[in-house]
């Protein structure tokens, strides 16, 4: 009887481990327009993982966006102990503010720098939306202590006010990555915000050239290519600490 019980036990256990793993991604696709989204790209994403090689769904996502560049790349990888292959770049619509770091409310800027994806918004004003943690640790001890900003997001719509706009139609791929990393248990997807593509020689003449009347920002710029240049030849994220001044140190 014993045994019986035991055996019953288990069973439940991993019954209930199964839901849990499918329930963040059950609950999106009960949102409407996640549901279509799934409904309308899953088998088109499946393909084009299939075409490159890559195993759908990725377990692991890694997210980086250039500002100069308008764009939006795909890392993925299915073990902890790859390295990230790129599935895609996207086409970012429109760019608010100017090359450099978000310091303040109301500045206009794209954060630069290291987030991760700290929230889900199936019902977002802008189509599907996908939020970043700033303030991290570092903005909240270089930027304005008392309004530093916040609510940035990648999203839809195609029009953004510091954020990184999408069009709907990338913004439901994107979402559905997101989504499935996130019920494969990756809680923390890593997004890389830089100025530029560090590797692209046009974009770093313009930076170059970029007049700046904080001389800080172009240290900042080197903390942030450091941490690229390392992802650029292992394809494995970088250990980015934060010191008491707010300095990435990789």
């Amino acid at each position: 009887m014993k045994r019986i019980i035991a055996a019953v036990l288990l069973m439940c256990s991993v019954s209930v481990a199964a839901q849990a793993q499918q329930s963040f991604l059950e609950n999106q696709k009960l949102f409407p327009k996640v549901g279509v989204a799934y409904r309308e790209k899953e088998e088109a994403l499946k393909k084009e993982f299939e075409k490159k090689g890559l195993t759908y769904p990725a377990k692991y996502i890694f997210l980086r966006s250039f500002k100069l560049d308008s764009e939006l790349e795909i890392w993925v990888k299915n073990n902890a102990s790859d390295t990230f292959r790129l599935f895609k770049s996207y086409r970012v619509c429109t760019l608010s503010g100017k090359m450099g770091p978000k310091r303040k409310e109301g500045d206009r800027q794209v954060p630069e720098g290291f987030y991760y994806i700290n929230d889900f918004n199936p019902n977002s004003n802008y189509h599907l939306s996908l939020g970043l943690n700033y303030p991290n640790y570092s903005d909240k001890i270089l930027s304005d202590a008392k309004k530093p900003g916040g609510e940035i997001y990648i999203h839809g719509s195609c029009l953004t006010i510091g954020c990184i706009p999408l069009t709907d139609e990338f913004i439901e791929e994107v979402y559905i990555l997101a989504v499935n990393a996130k019920n494969a248990g990756q809680d923390f997807i890593p997004v890389h915000v830089y100025p530029v593509k560090f590797g692209n020689t046009r974009s770093m003449d313009y930076l170059g050239g970029v007049s700046l009347t904080d001389n800080s920002s172009q240290q900042f710029w080197v903390e942030l290519k450091t941490a690229y240049d390392y992802f650029e030849k292992h394809h494995r994220l970088p250990v980015v600490l934060v010191d008491n001044k707010g300095k990435y140190v990789m």
